[in-house]
Order: C-alpha cells, then sequence, then structure tokens
C-alpha cells in the first residue's frame, strides 16, 4: 500500500525528560503497566519501556476496546497470553475492565506480596509504573482507578507533562508518566498508525495525505464501513497508491457536500472530519493490525 512511505517522527523535548525521569523512577518499582491502544497493539507498544525496564515484571492493558474489532481484540488477548504476558482489557470512557485491574497486579507480584507477608510486611504496598504512548489513555485509566478526576486528560497527545505518584485502595501504588514515543520510527506503517489514531500531534503532518492513507488502510480492513458512511465504490480504485487515496478522499468530501470555490472538493475540511471520526469510532470497531501482520 504505502510505495512511497509518509514518514512520520515526533519526540519533543518533554520526551526526553520523561525517559530520565523514568530512568530514576523504575529502580523504586515492583513492576511495569503498560497501556496499549487495543486498534494498534504493535504500534502502540514503545520499543525503549523493554530496554528501560527489562527486569520488571509487565502488565498490558489494552485500552480503547469499545473502538477495536471484538476478534481482533480475542487475537491478541491470546497472543499475550500464549507469550505468558498478562493483559486484561479496559474501555476507560465507561469503566469496562477497571475491576480487573488490582486483581491483575495481585496476580502479577503474587510472589512479591507472599514475601512481605513472610517478613511481616503484609500491608506494604506494591508500586507500578504506568507507561504507554501519547493519547493512549494512561491518565484516563488512572482517573478511574482512584476513582476521582486525578490526572489531567484531554484526547489530543501530550498533555501530561510530569509524572506522579497515586495510591489506590489495597495497596497499590501508581506512577503516571508523560506518554512517551521513542526518538525514531523505523517501522513507516507503524508510524502512520500512531497518526491515524491521534498519537502524534497533527500539526506536524500533511493532514490530506495523512487522511488519504487512512483512506487506503481503511479500505483493506473495514470496507464495508468505510464505503457505506462516505458513500465510497471501493471497486473503482485499485487502493494501492496515495493518488488512489487521494482520490477517495476527494469523492468523499463531494459526497458530503464539501466544497470550495470553483466547485473543487474541499480535501482539507474532508481530511480533519474522517480523522475526527474515525479516532472517535463514528465508522464502528476497527483493528488495524493483527498478531499475524
Amino acid at each position: 500500500m504505502n510505495q512511497d512511505p509518509m514518514r512520520v517522527q515526533w519526540y519533543p523535548g518533554h520526551m526526553t525528560k520523561t525517559r530520565r525521569a523514568l530512568e530514576q523512577i523504575i529502580p523504586m518499582a515492583d513492576a511495569v503497566c503498560e497501556i496499549l491502544d487495543a486498534r494498534i497493539p504493535r504500534a502502540s507498544h514503545n520499543p525503549d519501556f523493554d530496554r528501560l525496564a527489562p527486569q520488571l515484571p509487565r502488565l498490558i492493558v489494552l485500552n480503547r476496546v469499545d473502538q477495536a474489532s471484538p476478534a481482533a481484540t480475542s487475537l491478541w488477548r491470546s497472543d499475550f497470553r500464549t507469550r505468558g504476558v498478562p493483559v486484561i482489557e479496559t474501555d476507560c470512557k465507561n469503566g469496562a475492565g477497571i475491576r480487573d485491574f488490582a486483581p491483575a497486579v495481585r496476580s502479577l507480584l503474587a510472589e512479591k506480596l507472599a514475601r512481605n507477608e513472610q517478613k511481616g510486611q503484609a500491608g506494604r504496598a506494591v508500586r507500578l509504573i504506568v507507561v504507554g504512548i501519547p493519547n493512549v489513555g494512561k491518565s484516563s485509566l488512572i482517573n478511574r482507578l482512584t476513582g476521582r478526576r486525578a490526572a489531567k486528560a484531554e484526547d489530543r497527545p501530550g498533555v501530561t507533562r510530569t509524572g506522579q505518584w497515586y495510591t489506590l485502595e489495597g495497596g497499590i501504588e501508581l506512577y503516571d508518566t508523560p506518554g512517551m514515543l521513542w526518538p525514531k520510527i523505523e517501522d513507516p506503517d507503524a508510524g502512520l498508525r500512531l497518526a491515524f489514531t491521534g498519537a502524534v500531534r497533527d500539526d506536524i503532518l500533511d493532514v490530506e495525505e495523512l487522511a488519504s492513507r487512512l483512506l487506503l488502510s481503511l479500505a483493506v480492513h473495514a470496507p464495508d464501513a468505510l464505503g457505506s458512511r462516505y458513500k465510497l465504490d471501493l471497486s473503482a480504485l485499485p487502493h494501492e497508491s496515495i493518488a488512489d487515496g487521494y482520490a477517495l478522499l476527494e469523492t468523499a468530501a463531494k459526497k458530503r457536500g464539501f466544497l470550495i470555490s470553483g466547485g473543487d472538493a474541499d480535501t482539507e475540511r474532508m481530511s480533519r472530519i474522517l480523522l475526527d471520526e474515525f479516532r472517535g469510532g463514528k465508522l464502528g470497531r476497527i483493528t488495524l493490525e493483527t498478531p499475524e501482520g
């Protein structure tokens, strides 16, 4: 699909500070809780977290499952568990899966808790670092777990800029970290998926090219939803080049009545609408990658 791939890179200065802060906090932690976007579990995994804390056990939280394909989420759940990685599924908007968090932590750290009890420290808290890429829902998860609006949460990347400890009932402490990408995204398809889902700031990208490439991806992963919502005939194009994606974008704009002077398609407006509707789940529950590819 990406014959001439769009290169997506975004690593502002606060992410460097986040990495340094993590290096200092990790020795204080018992485990890592990594939040992944259920629509892109592979692309939303930051490999730097593996390098920063290879010695710590990890709990995976697949967030935004309400926007992901249930069948694909089931495949990812099985894949993680086959690899011996504990995983829970959450939707922080309505609180689904939140009750699974504390039991999963106690299971992950069962040996640690047993040792504490043997030492007469049964009430000693266990500490987890909550990590993830920007806009994946870390602060929303912590707000749900604490039962209050403890951490600032917005639907845009780069909101949380400083770390903070939070205490939950049952002897669990969480350290919320700012969203962090890695300095160089080598895989162009992973970079695109990060951009599609809003992990990268839109203002550093060509929004029309991004939308054109999203249309090409949706034509593969969700053709029925795409054709239905935007009244597109997906059989008319091969969907192999960026030009095909732009042709779909023009058609979608005209179908919506988004026109500029002279009757040309307002593709910029259509691009922003497409990205907003995809990210808001208005096209349905869509996953852009599976464990197989």
